[in-house]
């Protein structure tokens, strides 16, 4: 078990832990600590405030309709009237409702990856493309889910649980909480989950879609890629892209510049420091920060469960995409591509 992603999932079950502990209230804003306290008087002035009756299913509701703006104020008059938030909470604001963790993270994966393969051979990057198919499944489930009434979903909601497609866990942080922070927990944990499970879930699918002669297809690198170009690639990457989907800038962005630190090759110290030192740090209270979502009241619903079936479905489909993306680049052209490979576009 401790080969199954324990660098991560080992703070968000303890932050879990933390944050089910009766009466600590760690996990909880100053807000929240008002709710749970029931002082009739001051569920009174926030009642006031939002135009709606004093108890706490109906602020709950009324704060759950109402603008990020108004949330905020009433915030900081529970903050007035003498509440904090728990720690948990703390490092959630900072860390992922800032949005700083997963950027921070990213850096560290892009000092990590090489390109060089990609670009020896770029018919690849169709590989990681189909792949994606994983992905906008995921999306359909869940509103086919919603339509039938099974369990509910909008749209925002369904477009982060199909991100865990992507089998990139700070890119579902992220996005979970731009567009669904109350599903950001467990869409976290399925997400590392089943990365966690890649060698179980993919085998079976990569064998049933190959032939015995496909899986021993040898690859051999093309051409030997030049410095010059992999300094290049990531800034050429990040114009391209960020003209064209200015949203995905910050995450690219940083993705990017960790990759240019480790391919300029002058400074290496902040390149070690980026890969090592810092992503480890930011992990620590990532996971954390992921754990302050896993109250039980909160987690433990059927969206869970939908999330969590949706999961395996996105990563099924995807090695699948991917697989079959490779034997169809084979069907044209003289150099083979190892279908096996495929499976790696998730």
């Amino acid at each position: 078990a401790k080969k199954f992603e324990p660098l991560l999932l080992l703070p968000i079950g303890f932050g879990g832990l933390l944050s089910n502990i009766p009466e600590a209230g760690m996990a909880l804003t100053a807000l929240e600590s008002l709710l749970a306290h029931h002082d009739a008087g001051q569920l009174a002035v926030i009642a006031a405030k939002l135009n709606c009756a004093p108890d706490v299913h109906a602020i709950k509701e009324a704060l759950a309709l109402a603008l990020p703006s108004v949330q905020n104020q009433m915030e900081n008059l529970a903050v007035d009237m003498g509440y904090t938030p728990g720690v948990l909470a703390l490092f959630y604001k900072v860390a992922i409702g800032s949005g700083v963790a997963p950027l921070v993270i990213f850096m560290g994966v892009g000092a990590m990856t090489d390109f060089g393969p990609l670009l020896a051979n770029p018919r690849t990057l169709l590989l990681g493309a189909a792949a994606q198919f994983g992905i906008f499944a995921t999306v359909l489930g869940a509103l086919t889910l919603n339509y039938f009434g099974l369990i509910s979903f909008t749209l925002p909601q369904a477009a982060a649980i199909g991100i865990i497609g992507g089998a990139d866990g700070p890119t579902a942080i992220y996005l979970s909480g731009k567009l669904a922070p109350e599903l950001l927990g467990a869409i976290a944990v399925a997400a590392y989950s089943y990365m966690a499970l890649v060698p179980l879930i993919q085998p079976p699918i990569m064998k049933a879609l190959t032939t015995e002669t496909e899986r021993k297809i040898r690859m051999v690198q093309l051409r030997t890629v030049s410095k010059r170009e992999k300094i290049l690639f990531p800034v050429v990457l990040l114009l391209l892209v960020a003209l064209l989907l200015p949203d995905a800038a910050p995450l690219l962005g940083m993705f990017c510049f960790g990759n240019l630190m480790r391919e300029s090759g002058v400074v290496e110290r902040l390149s070690d420091t980026v890969q090592n030192g810092l992503i480890n740090i930011v992990t620590i209270f990532l996971g954390l920060s992921v754990g302050a979502k896993l109250v039980a009241d909160k987690f433990l619903q059927p969206q869970t469960l939908g999330i969590l079936l949706l999961g395996v479905v996105a990563f099924g489909i995807g090695t699948a995409a991917g697989v079959l993306m490779a034997k169809l680049l084979n069907l044209c052209s003289k150099n083979k591509i190892n279908p096996l490979i495929g499976s790696a576009g998730v």
